[in-house]
């Protein structure tokens, strides 16, 4: 009778404890969906469905077809969303309606969509792959100094990207790697026996990466002699791989809202403000490839066929796990000629006190190789009183570093480099700083806005974090260097 009611005891507070423990899940559940309930309204741009976009089960079998389908998905875009946003008014800086600040037709050409730029005398091709939420504008610096050296010069429009927030609602990352193969078989058809490059920014560097892994198996495909990655999507935190139910639970439920992890303001030409809770997935789900693709084709002898790779990297970056570059790639690459560059931060700035960042994660990569057979740049301040910034390069499979100066410094108050600014020089209208050329609309990259918090709908953050490049002119150096070409004026 005792043993019959201690057990009694014990289930009835089992069950309290478990009722408890399901009103919790259940109340954080419900305060979870209120907060996103009461993000600002979807407008057309969050909910529209332009269904003339490239996917990889689209019947396009050239990179041809795959212009003349984006030239019906921006005629679709001006009647189904540009037409129907009305006048400008007061909404001065919304990308969706024309004549305003943001309106991409301000630019000369429109650089959401796909550009080609061929060459006299053609020395090569080259792939401009852009990054996540971003469109070919990113790259366009670039892909000009590489068309003037004498390369036909493609900046791909990836699928989901140029059009609205809602193109990345439903993409998958097979969608993206399916254009890249048309792109790079156009090239490859158009410039035989010419050299192919591939430059790729962010998420653009994964789909490089992959598309490069792809080859070593399937030897019918056009093969990449270089591959230059540019704030390089390796990995990205794990958190990622559980946003997808969130959106799930938002389809579950009718809540639309739930699909999106930030729903703000349109007012970047050539960026989309909000992001899809979607596009975080596809990111995970394509590093997570990656990594499998370089796993299997380790023991195999494979990776020895892969293009000699250059990339850049911040020593910290807010959008992907910078260290995952030399532990997940640089370290595992057994092929010759491959370089590395890392932008330390700005010793000077006095902010270390202020600083979340610790090196230990990068350092511990850095060190997990003895004599690392890639070349090793860091470009870093020359002392720890100066804003002048060296470069200390450690060649293949040596200790030492030597130095050279490269006659460039921090601008006033910039403490690092960020995921975003790398590709874009001083000069970038859109993104450069104080002394860039007049835009021809809105300017972004020396915005200082400046007054109470909780006003903005932009958060506060996205105006502070750097957008340009003070070593620009060092990374495109470098770059033309790796593939041989030779800078014009």
């Amino acid at each position: 009778m005792i043993l019959a009611g201690i057990t009694g005891v014990a289930r009835h507070l089992l069950r309290i404890v478990l009722y408890g423990a399901i009103g919790v899940v259940l109340t954080l559940l419900v305060v979870f969906i209120m907060s996103f309930q009461n993000r600002p309204d979807l407008e057309l741009w969050h909910t529209v469905d332009l269904d003339e976009e490239f996917t990889a089960d689209s019947k396009i079998d050239r990179f041809e077809e795959y212009l003349a389908l984006e030239d019906r998905l921006f005629a679709q875009l001006e009647d189904e969303v540009i037409s129907k946003t009305g006048p400008v008014g007061d909404d001065v800086v919304n990308r969706y309606k024309r004549g305003s600040l943001s309106d991409p037709e301000r630019w000369t050409p429109n650089w959401n969509r796909t550009y080609e730029w061929r060459a006299e005398n053609t020395q090569g091709a080259v792939l401009l792959l852009h990054g996540l939420s971003d469109s070919p504008y990113s790259l366009r610096h670039l892909g000009r100094s590489l068309n003037y050296a004498g390369m036909h010069t493609l900046g791909l429009r990836l699928p989901g990207h140029g059009t609205t927030p809602s193109g990345l609602v439903a993409v998958r990352w097979q969608d993206m790697a399916a254009a890249v193969e048309l792109a790079v078989e156009y090239l490859a058809r158009h410039n035989p026996g010419k050299p192919l490059y591939v430059v790729g920014y962010s998420n653009g560097a994964a789909l490089a990466v992959h598309y490069a892994l792809t080859t070593l198996g399937e030897p019918q495909l056009p093969k990449v002699d270089r591959l230059v990655l540019i704030s390089p999507q390796i990995a990205i935190t794990s958190a990622a791989a559980f946003a997808v139910w969130q959106g799930r639970l938002g389809w579950l439920l009718g809540l639309e809202k739930l699909a999106w992890n930030d729903v703000l303001p349109e007012y970047d030409p050539f960026k989309y403000g909000s992001f899809a809770i979607n596009a975080g997935d596809l990111s995970y789900r394509i590093t997570r490839q990656m990594d499998k693709h370089i796993t299997e084709l380790e023991p195999t002898g494979l990776l020895d066929n892969m293009p000699p790779t250059l990339a850049f990297t911040s020593v910290v970056d807010a959008t992907v796990l910078a260290p995952a570059l030399v532990h997940q790639l640089y370290n595992r690459l057994t092929n010759d000629g491959n370089e590395l560059v890392l932008f330390d931060i700005n010793d000077p700035a006095r902010m270390e006190p202020l600083f979340k960042w610790n090196p230990d994660e990068m350092l511990g990569a850095l060190r997990e190789v003895n004599n690392p057979q890639y070349e090793l740049s860091l470009v870093t301040n020359a002392n720890p009183h100066s804003v002048e910034v060296i470069e200390r390069l450690r060649p293949p499979g040596q200790a030492q570093f030597r130095e050279r100066p490269l006659g460039l410094a921090w601008p006033d108050g910039v403490y690092s480099l960020s995921h975003v600014a790398l590709p874009f020089p001083p000069d970038d209208p859109l993104y450069g700083g104080p002394g860039a050329p007049p835009s021809p609309g809105v300017e972004l990259g020396a915005i200082a806005l400046r007054g109470e918090r909780n006003v903005l709908l932009i958060p506060p953050a996205l105006m502070l974090r750097q957008r340009w490049n003070p070593f620009y002119p060092y990374l495109e150096e470098r770059v033309m260097e790796f593939v041989g070409a030779e800078a014009r004026e």
